[in-house]
């Protein structure tokens, strides 16, 4: 892989490089699609995106993954062994590579270039409380992370070159001890495909798949979230900790002498479960914990800071340009909640339409913001100052 150094924000846009079609899902609906694969079977999907060969080069990939605010990994098979490196890589580890054999995978690229983040949107007919991020991967001839399944659906579109799959819907999920990445132990070859620019290939969760480079290849993987119950139930009950108020004191005023002074009776037993039955929750708090915790963004992820503008500079602005979402910014929306990036804030009527439309497109027109009241400028003034939502003139494309 030619390396040209570390950059942000210097390269060539390849968003024009594949045409906007209805081919996506193969030709048929997406009501036909969730009915029959979501979560249920492969799909594999010949010229989902005619053209398309990928929105950044293999050295911009590699840029991005010297970026400490990027989440980057170098996956390579030596001697029989499989090896894991952490980014951010100094940009002289990418120099003393061997030919083949290895991966670079770069997470949440929508976070870094626009025309990621119009990729991700091709994808909205799956809910954005359910996506995840887009993944990028450059692999030389060889590359690949070795057979695996995931806990979550994904979609594996080709970009530049071409990858063998193989899947299988084996039962044996042992994997190879001591290695640093989940690999399956033994894989059961039940399918194969070679996907060259614009293929895609739909896998549901617990779907064991193997995908080796056939010469030098990107593959950009879009991801949904999968909670576990575990991971719902912590995050649940810290949210209820926080969010939850119980009534009285904890009182025995019927105590009796114990024979055993350090013996917890049954009597304080009761007592105690008699208080902590008060915990309820319903349908109305569930959506409200989901609406912040599914908009949390990851710890790594930091928001820049804009210019200061006032209230006043800010609004015309506004009102000329527009407004979008930061890359990095995630907002939902439940009954009378707009969540944006952990954050929960109520709307009363007249905002309704504003907030639906900014996590729907994630961004306004000028036009629309031009019957904005002054309570929701001041808000969005709050947002942009904290870096969640931009000026459109801050970005180069809609």
């Amino acid at each position: 892989m030619r390396y040209d150094g570390c950059m942000k924000t210097s390269r060539a846009s390849l968003a024009g490089s594949f045409e906007q079609d209805n081919n996506l899902l193969g030709g048929i609906s997406v009501e036909q699609f969730l009915e029959q694969y979501w979560q249920k079977r492969p799909l594999l999907i010949r010229q989902a995106m005619p053209g398309f060969t990928g929105v950044l080069e293999p050295n911009e990939l590699a840029g991005l993954a010297c970026e400490e605010e990027a989440q980057s990994r170098l996956i390579s098979y030596k001697r029989g062994k499989w090896l894991l490196e952490q980014g951010p890589f100094d940009e002289g580890r990418f120099a003393r590579l061997a030919k083949t054999n290895w991966t670079l995978l770069v997470q949440g690229v929508n976070h870094f270039l626009p025309e990621a983040a119009d990729l991700l949107k091709r994808f909205n007919f799956i809910p954005y409380a359910r996506l995840d991020d887009l993944m990028v991967s450059y692999a030389p001839d060889g590359g690949g992370v070795g057979p695996h399944f995931d806990s979550y659906d994904v979609f594996l579109l080709q970009g530049m070159g071409k990858r063998r799959w193989r899947i299988s819907q084996q039962k044996d999920i042992s994997l190879v001890e001591d290695a640093p990445l989940r690999i399956l132990k033994h894989f059961d070859t039940q399918q194969e495909y070679i996907l060259e620019p614009g293929d895609m290939l739909y896998l549901p969760p617990q779907v064991a798949h193997w995908g080796v480079a056939l010469g030098d290849c990107m593959t950009y993987s879009i991801g949904f979230r999968a909670p576990s119950a575990q991971e719902l139930a912590q995050q649940f009950l810290s949210y209820l900790q926080e969010n939850i108020n119980l009534d009285g004191m904890y009182s025995d005023q019927d105590l009796e002498l114990q024979e055993n002074p350090a013996e917890i009776s049954n009597a304080m037993v009761v007592r105690v479960h008699h208080m902590l039955s008060q915990l309820r929750w319903d349908a109305s708090l569930v959506g409200n914990f989901l609406g912040e915790y599914l908009s949390e963004p990851k710890p790594h992820i930091v928001f820049d800071q804009p210019a200061k503008l006032s209230i006043g500079q800010f609004s015309k602005k506004a009102c000329c340009d527009g407004l979008r979402l930061d890359l990095k910014s995630q907002a939902l929306f439940y009954k009378d909640s707009f969540f944006i990036n952990g954050e929960r804030v109520r709307f009363c009527s007249d905002w309704d339409c504003y907030l639906k439309m900014l996590a729907n497109e994630r961004h306004l027109p000028a036009s629309v913001l031009q019957g904005a009241g002054e309570s929701l400028l001041m808000q969005f003034h709050q947002w942009f100052l904290a870096g969640y939502i931009q000026l459109k003139t801050e970005r180069s494309r809609d």
